[in-house]
């Protein structure tokens, strides 16, 4: 188990690292933003509650006057008790310690880097689907486990002569069949 139930845990002021796979808004619209948990605890076993706050200053000149972007933010996670992967997970925004001209700078900067964002997915998206329909040609004779393991594949055979063997083998059978019923009957 990660935590026990009613731990808490203290953390330090973190400063936001950027990822890898994807730009992250408090990046490109904060300066320095920074990032501490105030709380994280284990609501039951199978719901882990962490309260933590995004602090930065807008690079917006004119939004920069309101003062910092204070984010306080009460992630909720269900874990599926046997495997810890995350079934629901819930967040609560609240920007009420930060001033209105900051307030309505977070949701603009929010939602033109959802645009962008979303806009970048498509694309993405289109070009995965038009590589899709390409001119090369695949291997359809192998395919994945229908069952759902990822690491088991299939590989279906079509040769004529196995084919042709086992038609003979079903005209024999069935002809026997035929031959032993006459004689019984």
């Amino acid at each position: 188990m990660l935590f026990q139930s009613n731990t808490r845990i203290q953390s330090e002021v973190l400063p936001v690292v950027r990822s890898t796979k994807r730009p992250l808004w408090s990046i490109n619209a904060l300066d320095n933003p920074t990032v501490s948990v105030q709380e994280m605890s284990m609501l039951s076993t199978s719901v882990l509650s962490i309260k933590w706050t995004l602090k930065g200053n807008p690079k917006n000149v004119v939004a920069g006057v309101g003062g910092p972007v204070i984010l306080k933010v009460n992630s909720r996670f269900t874990l599926n008790q046997i495997s810890g992967q995350v079934i629901e997970h819930e967040e609560i925004w609240d920007l009420s310690s930060s001033s209105t001209i900051v307030q309505a700078y977070f949701w603009a900067s929010r939602r033109l880097f959802s645009v962008v964002q979303s806009t970048k997915d498509f694309s993405d998206s289109v070009k995965n689907l038009s590589s899709r329909f390409s001119s090369k040609k695949e291997n359809l004779e192998i395919y994945p486990d229908p069952s759902g393991d990822p690491l088991k594949f299939f590989q279906s055979e079509d040769e004529f002569q196995r084919d042709a063997y086992q038609l003979a083998l079903f005209l024999a059978l069935l002809y026997f069949l035929v031959q032993f019923l006459r004689t019984t009957l």
